[in-house]
């Protein structure tokens, strides 16, 4: 059964933020080898990239915005 298990990383954002994120995960492959995603994990988020492995992420889109403190 083992065999049939694939880890993976998969990069989204929640619905309700523009944060994003990411999470190492071990999901079952079909007969394709593509990972199957759970719908309950799915649920709220908008999913961008499905990598293979446990990828780190440096630097991600938004780390280095600085807030705009009394512009004006």
């Amino acid at each position: 059964m083992l065999q049939n298990l694939t880890q993976v990383t998969i990069i989204y954002y929640q619905n309700e933020s523009l944060e994003l994120l990411h999470e190492v995960k071990t999901f079952p492959k079909n007969q394709q080898g593509r990972a199957v995603i759970p719908e309950v994990f799915k649920e709220g988020k908008s999913i961008i990239a499905v990598c293979q492995g446990e990828i780190h992420i440096l630097n991600k889109m938004g780390d280095r915005i600085l807030p705009i403190v009394l512009v004006a």
